[in-house]
């Protein structure tokens, strides 16, 4: 069965589908809808695998549709919930479902998140992206659907939602000179190429700044986060989307090391005026600015206390140390499929470390060996890039092998 418009007659306020619901994305959204329920309901809630947390939403939130991802858990859902609401399962489920809700949030963590970023777009719907990797590896397919009538992209990566801010602050967009992204530096900041050699998978996932999944923990420790938002950067607000002046290379996106996290990134214009966006490390923030935009959400989250700010501080990153980022700003560069294989042989590289096949310091190994021997092609539709996606995979994990074998 096709999910259809879920909103209820008399129902307050916008609707929202959670996808990711049971994530760290998705839990921070329910929080935020549970503290202003005149503005937003919950239609749809999605999650892979986690019965017991999604089944505890639904009873909360009372949506009209779920999912999950696996299709052998449908039974299980189903017995927990009233009949009133919809189960949906399998592979195809949560994209279903994005499409039922007035706003989309897209927490689902990876390239899984690929068909709910198009199936809400294509649906003409307004898409709240938490999910880098789809936007990444399928850029062009993804900028086709967002040109869907009614369709409407907001970012919620702190980063990216700080410099969508920033830009609202000026109406010359021909204007932009550069943007700044800045990084907290991860758990590894400071540490030489001799000294990461050594860490562990629990060091790794020591973040100074934010509580994130692993996936994500893990790539803010080797900066390929960074180098993943540098290139979805281009995507949002550079020549794909026009967004600043359509004129912006990634010559004119920088990355800054900030290890305090609050200015979350920053806009510098044509006159040497820079514009950034400041607040203390709180992801309900650009969640909150994605379901309000353009009006803004009425709770604070992360305002800061200025009295007892402190300081600020911003180095350039350690790009020997920290081989990541170039290795996303070339795969940028070469543009067409090479991101959809960079953002793949990541994947394939963070869960071989997770699970103990390679070191920490291997995992630019694996991505490199990849990006180098793929023959980036337009990935212009989305055969083109799941076939891209399944190729870069069976390479890095290849190239996993290789490096377990030769003594990890």
């Amino acid at each position: 069965m096709s999910p259809t418009s879920a909103d209820s007659p008399g129902m307050a306020g916008r609707s929202v589908g959670v996808i990711g619901s049971t994530g760290s994305i998705g839990t921070q959204t329910l929080d935020l809808i549970a503290d202003d329920p005149e503005s937003y309901h919950v239609v749809a809630l999605a999650a892979g695998s986690n019965v017991a947390a999604l089944v505890a939403q639904a009873r909360q939130f009372r949506p009209s549709y779920v999912a999950i991802g696996d299709e052998s858990l449908r039974q299980e859902v189903e017995a927990a919930l009233d009949a009133g609401i919809t189960v949906l399962a399998g592979p195809s489920a949560m994209a279903e479902i994005a499409e039922v809700a007035d706003i989309t949030v897209n927490g689902v963590v990876g390239f899984a998140g690929l068909p709910v970023t198009l199936g809400t777009l294509n649906a003409g719907k307004r898409l709240a992206l938490a999910n880098k990797e789809s936007l990444i590896a399928a850029g062009p397919v993804v900028q086709a659907a967002r040109r869907t009538p009614g369709a409407e992209l907001v970012p919620v990566d702190s980063e990216h939602a700080a410099i969508h801010q920033c830009l609202r602050a000026n109406d010359v967009p021909r204007r932009v000179a550069r943007l700044q992204l800045t990084a907290s530096g991860g758990p590894f900041r400071g540490r030489s190429v001799d000294e990461l050699a050594q860490v562990s998978i629990e060091d790794a996932l020591a973040h100074p700044t934010w509580s994130m999944g692993p996936k994500i923990t893990i790539d803010s420790s080797t900066l390929m986060n960074k180098g993943l938002e540098v290139i979805e950067a281009n995507e949002l607000f550079g020549p794909p989307a026009g967004s600043a002046g359509g004129h912006l290379s990634f010559d004119d996106i920088e990355v800054v090391v900030h290890p305090q996290s609050i200015v979350h990134s920053m806009v510098t214009y044509s006159d040497g005026s820079t514009i950034a966006q400041l607040s203390h490390p709180d992801m309900r923030l650009p969640i909150g600015y994605a379901l309000a935009y353009p009006d803004r959400f009425p709770v604070p989250s992360g305002e800061i206390n200025w009295a007892e700010l402190g300081r600020l501080d911003f180095e350039a990153p350690d790009r020997r140390a920290f081989p990541c980022l170039d290795l996303a700003y070339e795969a940028g560069r070469i543009g067409g499929s090479a991101p959809a294989a960079l953002s793949a042989a990541n994947e394939v590289a963070v869960e071989a470390f997770l699970a103990e096949q390679i070191r920490w310091i291997d995992i630019p190994a694996v991505i490199e060996s990849v990006v180098a021997c793929h023959e980036a092609g337009t990935a212009a539709t989305l055969d083109e890039v799941l076939h891209v996606d399944a190729e870069a995979r069976t390479m890095a994990a290849q190239a996993v092998r290789q490096v377990a074998k030769a003594g990890f």
